[in-house]
């Protein structure tokens, strides 16, 4: 501590000013964390290593690794074993859940996958230099996205797997009222003239209100560039898990695209007991309806607004038709029949969903929150001539429904191949008192000694030495 404290002060004497002063000073604070923490591992090791020879293992050789860790880079020193079988292990790397070839601490690498799917890769790697000890390429950034990406994605694999070989459903949340949403948005592939498609469907329990603002309750995510049928498989296998749907009434919100359709909704949701209602996306009409007859308000316009608002499909048609024979132009003609082509053929979805069920909730509103979330992927991934490979869209997407769902940290460390039984048996390997206990000295007693005296008795100093007697 005390020359901590000298360094300190050595800082503040030579620098110039306050700013040169604090920077000094969080760059020794980093040193001497990571100092600290690397002579911390080494002694854990050969407390380890002590332990494992008692159970037969033989030592191979010591090695030096060094991990960066958020306050600095820590070099330790291991030892490469070999257990009864010849297999080689490093047994602190296994106690600490270190891979083979990591580089980067657990924390590291979920904080720049986090950071990253907020900015760029070049922005985070400048921050993470500015504010820590991280010392990091935009590469590399990219490489721990990729890895945390597909630790979610593994974990929602296995989600569906579990479903799939499990002879019932698991125990879930009950609800009475579940809600449903799911679209697709485009973002640049890397290959020319080719997109990808990110599937996105939120899935939540009602509305919370906060005076006039409105936001979903419970809200979940889950997004994936998978085809079709592996995007309802997550959906269906992340509810089943859950959620217990058997008396819930699902309620559904799509835009009735390839892949979005009635069906999908009712077979990804089919624990429960009462149909799935899938109304169209209101947002997906209007947009249609504005396309046919423009952003200004005339008559014909009112007129088809109303027959939706009705359900009343000969008004409709008549107004379609009467408006139609006042057209010259071609294009308006065709953006005119494929309105009306979108709207038929997905007219028995086009209602009130509060007006299908005998009860509705008292927090009861009208879905249509996808596009706003929408704004999640595409804030981050369209535009500024961003291209994506599909492994890293994948991981991309994967990271953010991992954060949105208060996941992605979970499901990274599970992926570590690190199990609680495998844990559990470590933590028994080292205990804290072997850290912290220091042998004892054997005592030689009470010292004598004499405080020598250059004046005379009847001095000051004198008279003290007499007292000490």
């Amino acid at each position: 501590m005390n020359k901590i404290i000298s360094k300190i002060y050595q800082i503040i004497k030579d620098s110039s000013n306050l700013i040169e002063t604090e920077e000094a000073i969080q760059v020794c604070m980093y040193e001497v964390f990571a100092e600290l923490v690397g002579d911390v591992f080494t002694h854990l090791n050969q407390v380890i290593k002590e332990q494992k020879q008692e159970e037969g293992w033989k030592v191979k050789r010591e090695d030096w690794k060094t991990v960066q860790f958020i306050f600095g880079s820590v070099r330790y020193c291991r030892t490469l074993m070999i257990d009864q079988e010849s297999q080689n292990h490093y047994p602190l790397d296994d106690w600490l859940g270190i891979r083979k070839y990591q580089r980067h601490s657990p924390l590291v690498e979920v904080k720049v996958a986090e950071l990253a799917s907020n900015v760029t890769y070049r922005d985070t790697a400048d921050m993470l230099n500015e504010w820590t000890a991280v010392t990091i390429s935009h590469q590399t950034v990219g490489s721990l996205l990729k890895r945390v990406g597909s630790a979610q994605a593994r974990e929602d694999e296995e989600s569906v797997l579990e479903l799939e070989e499990s002879a019932e459903l698991p125990e879930g949340k009950k609800v009475d009222y579940l809600y449903a949403e799911a679209d697709g948005v485009f973002v640049r592939g890397t290959k020319k003239k080719k997109s990808l498609e990110v599937r996105h469907a939120i899935l939540y329990e009602g509305w919370n209100k906060n005076g006039k603002r409105v936001s979903l309750k419970e809200p979940k995510a889950i997004m994936t560039t998978k085809k079709t049928a592996g995007f309802w498989a997550e959906i269906q296998a992340f509810t089943a898990n859950h959620y217990a749907l058997q008396q819930a009434q699902i309620i559904t919100n799509s835009d009735g695209g390839q892949g979005y359709t009635a069906d999908k909704f009712q077979e990804a949701f089919s624990q429960s007991n009462y149909p799935v209602l899938n109304q169209l996306d209101s947002y997906h009409v209007f947009q249609g309806l504005n396309r046919a007859f423009g952003v200004k308000t005339t008559i014909f316009k009112q007129q088809v607004k109303q027959a939706l608002k009705t359900h009343d499909l000969d008004h409709l048609t008549i107004w379609l038709d009467t408006y139609e024979s006042t057209l010259d132009e071609t294009s308006a003609v065709e953006k005119l029949t494929t309105f009306r082509t979108y709207v038929v053929r997905n007219w028995d979805r086009i209602f009130d969903w509060c007006e299908k069920v005998e009860q509705a909730p008292k927090d009861a509103r009208g879905l249509g929150a996808m596009e706003s979330n929408q704004r999640r992927i595409s804030f981050r991934m369209k535009k500024r001539g961003m291209h994506w490979s599909a492994e890293g869209c994948e991981a991309m997407v994967k990271v953010k429904q991992g954060m949105f769902n208060h996941t992605l940290r979970e499901a990274y460390l599970h992926q570590q191949n690190r199990s609680a039984r495998n844990q559990r048996k470590l933590n028994q390997t080292v205990r804290l008192s072997s850290l912290l206990h220091e042998k004892t000295r054997q005592s030689v007693g009470a010292k004598n000694g004499t405080i020598p005296l250059y004046a005379s008795r009847s001095s000051a100093i004198g008279q003290l030495i007499k007292s000490f007697r």
